[in-house]
């Protein structure tokens, strides 16, 4: 949208070669509208996927040791999420000296969320994205503790989400997640999917089509690498779009969507 009236007014006022001005000044102003005023900088982005990937990893290892006992299985899990993701052999040394880190008994999570706040804070959606990220990790078992839930909830907060909003990603990630692998349960998969849309039967096609293409856009990988996301982390963000599709493909067969 800015590189149009970029070019538009710089053609105005000073011919050709404003318009080429316009085009990359309106290109600077759509960047910053689509990642955030901190994506168009790639040192500022390079901080960020750093403290990124940190947070990730710590939050995962406090969240193995929430019931004060780190199981194999979660080893196995965090070894099985890097092996997904694709690491590099540098990322992966640092993601376990991380997770590590926060599973030490005393680690106190709270100055790990501000310093992520601090750096990444003001850039849309990465906030979102790292409280998926964890309740994802926390359903990986098939269940959620009630240790885990209430350090999610924690973790929420740092984050700026009150207790309504927070719920409600929660239920939608957990609806979410019975999609995956392109797989749901016939009976109940319609009210699955409105709620990983986080809409209801009652809401309008409007309202549902408006909520899918916010999920899906959350998730677009340009967007995601722009704003700090870690290129092999992205893997995770696709595997979660995939599941969103899943659910608004179901209710598009039940309603003229």
């Amino acid at each position: 949208m800015f590189k149009l009236i970029g070019v538009i007014a710089g053609y105005y006022f000073l011919g050709f070669f404003g318009g080429l001005l316009g085009l990359l000044v309106g290109a600077f102003f759509d960047r910053v509208r689509a990642y955030g005023s901190g994506a168009v900088n790639p040192l500022r982005n390079a901080i960020r996927k750093t403290v990124f990937l940190e947070t990730v990893f710590i939050s995962m290892g406090k969240l193995a040791k929430a019931d004060s006992h780190v199981s194999q299985d979660e080893i196995a899990h965090v070894e099985l999420f890097m092996q997904k993701l694709g690491m590099t052999a540098a990322h992966r040394a640092q993601a376990i000296a991380l997770f590590k880190r926060g599973a030490e008994p005393a680690f106190d999570i709270e100055p790990t969320i501000k310093k992520f706040m601090l750096i990444c804070g003001n850039t849309k959606d990465l906030k979102q994205i790292l409280l998926v990220y964890l309740i994802v990790t926390a359903l990986a078992d098939g269940h959620l503790h009630p240790a885990e839930e209430a350090l999610l909830t924690d973790i929420a907060g740092y984050l700026g989400y009150d207790s309504a909003t927070f719920k409600q990603l929660m239920d939608m990630v957990m609806n979410q997640s019975r999609f995956a692998g392109g797989q749901a349960n016939s009976v109940t998969e319609l009210n699955d999917a409105y709620k990983a849309l986080g809409v209801t039967q009652d809401s309008t096609d409007q309202e549902i089509k408006r909520a899918y293409r916010k999920l899906i856009s959350q998730y677009h990988p340009d967007k995601l690498m722009g704003q700090g996301v870690p290129e092999d982390m992205i893997a995770m963000a696709t595997e979660q779009a995939k599941e969103i599709q899943l659910a608004y493909d179901i209710i598009k067969k039940n309603r003229d969507v």
